[in-house]
């Protein structure tokens, strides 16, 4: 299992939340369903996208738990959770937590506020969070235009190599595309490297990616699977035709107030997963009527991902 190549592709979800701001778990065994439907093969929850740094260290075990329970004994969609990066202990007792309740795999970032020095107190912090769950896949998440740290995760792979028997690989949500082929070619393509730029996928494909975690994945899935096999086909015009047809639909994101705007999408599909916490801002209604106007003159309806569930209650 330590030394498995995540292929397809991972969601990052949305944490579900009610009109008062509180979790909505209820949502999530259809949210499970939503996504396996519609060929997605996993969940890396309580990231960026799912809020896991304005959620309590209780509300993320009880996300993790809902999501445990959703895929139980369903080998084929691996769930990892994000078990933060400020507060070490916190994401020790999370990754406890994760195995109890037999999460695939967990994850752990930078700490954002007191930041690591170097390399090597990161590899270190990774050390210590890895020991407590010695069993599960362990990767880190890379996302330095959230976190401040930006050390090539090359270095970070030379460091933690052999030292770390569970370090599965990184979520690697960043450009520098010299950085991540490094990666990619260390020790014979040793370790999993997970892209985390949906705008970008096309380019990591040829790179030699084959398993990517993103947002949009949630309401776009058809489009990146069209685009995976055009790519395996060789059929690159079609495959570039495709993944300027996501960025087109990624732009609305920083339009209409960036990260918020993907549960907008997800309201467009019929899964509301509610709002952002503060400090996040949500659009208007006002906003949110224009933002529907433009999401269908890009041929929403086309690529979007299907409620198949929905579909067939109408039946």
């Amino acid at each position: 299992m330590l030394n498995t190549k995540l292929q397809g592709l991972i969601a990052a979800p949305f944490t579900p939340f009610d009109q008062d701001g509180e979790l909505n778990l209820e949502l999530i065994p259809k949210y499970y369903q939503f996504l396996k439907q519609n060929g997605i093969k996993g969940a890396f929850i309580c990231g960026s996208t799912g809020e896991g740094v304005s959620l309590t260290r209780d509300e993320k075990m009880e996300v993790a738990e809902a999501w445990a329970a959703a895929g139980k004994n369903d080998i084929g969609f691996k769930v990892m959770t994000l078990l933060g990066g400020t507060c070490l202990a916190d994401c020790k007792a999370l990754a406890r937590h994760a195995a109890e309740i037999g999460l695939y795999g967990v994850s752990f970032t930078a700490p954002s506020y007191f930041k690591p020095s170097n390399v090597s107190v990161l590899a270190e912090m990774c050390a210590e969070i890895a020991a407590e769950v010695p069993e599960m896949p362990f990767y880190y998440y890379h996302i330095p235009v959230l976190t401040g740290v930006n050390v090539n995760m090359i270095d970070l792979l030379k460091a933690v190599d052999g030292k770390i028997p569970n370090f599965a690989g990184v979520k690697y949500t960043h450009e520098d595309f010299m950085d991540f082929l490094s990666c990619m070619s260390f020790k014979n393509n040793k370790y999993d490297m997970l892209w985390g730029r949906d705008e970008n996928m096309l380019s990591a494909l040829v790179l030699g990616s084959r398993g990517a975690v993103g947002s949009t994945f949630n309401y776009l899935s058809p489009l990146y699977i069209q685009l995976i096999e055009a790519f395996e086909q060789n059929d690159l015009k079609t495959a570039a035709a495709l993944q300027q047809q996501s960025i087109d639909f990624i732009r609305l994101l920083g339009k209409y107030g960036g990260i918020a705007t993907g549960k907008a999408y997800m309201k467009l599909i019929g899964l509301d997963c509610g709002e952002f916490r503060l400090p996040v801002k949500n659009m208007d209604a006002v906003a949110f009527k224009h933002f529907k106007a433009e999401v269908e003159n890009l041929d929403f309806q086309t690529f979007k991902s299907k409620d198949f569930l929905a579909t067939d209650s109408h039946r």
